[in-house]
């Protein structure tokens, strides 16, 4: 098979895959998002190709879909390998920003589905200063914000309320 073959191929399965998780069907999102990064993997390493930014979009997909589907822990492995590239990378255009964000925000909906919520509030608030300070706009980016700060306020109430291991009022060092 051609490489500009297997190419189309790729992104004509993680179109899909974004198409499926805008119309609530997680499970063939997932599918549609693997079936891209395996196709891709054929593609000849020397080709003028970048495997690992498309892995990264993909990656940022399968992760909100997986979060959808309560597999918290592999949502959170497949963030964290977009995340390592879109971070090194930073935002290079518009759409891939939009799939940084994306990553961040199934990070920290992982990471709170995994019982972490210290660090689940920390990525909801970089996610909640990424989408404000964007310049390029966003659908529903009002409504993504008002969500993402009902997570913030509920996990504050959580974290605040919660003592550390070992923790000691002042006084008791006293009694």
């Amino acid at each position: 098979m051609k490489p500009l073959v297997q190419v189309g191929q790729a992104y004509m399965a993680l179109s899909e895959g974004e198409e499926k998780l805008r119309n609530g069907l997680f499970e063939e999102a997932a599918t549609s998002y693997n079936r891209a990064m395996t196709v891709s993997k054929t593609i000849p390493e020397d080709e003028a190709y970048d495997h690992q930014g498309f892995d990264a979009l993909c990656h940022s997909g399968l992760s909100g879909a997986l979060v959808k589907l309560e597999q918290f822990k592999e949502a959170l492995a497949s963030s964290d390998i977009a995340l390592h590239y879109f971070n090194r990378r930073g935002e290079l255009n518009q759409e891939e920003g939009k799939h940084w964000i994306n990553a961040v925000r199934s990070r920290a909906a992982a990471l709170e589905g995994t019982g972490r919520p210290e660090e689940a509030l920390k990525a909801y608030q970089m996610v909640s200063e990424m989408i404000v300070e964007r310049k390029a706009e966003m659908p529903d980016k009002d409504e993504q914000l008002r969500i993402i700060e009902q997570h913030i306020s509920r996990l504050k109430s959580g974290v605040s309320d919660k003592k550390p291991a070992g923790y000691k009022a002042w006084w008791e060092f006293w009694s």
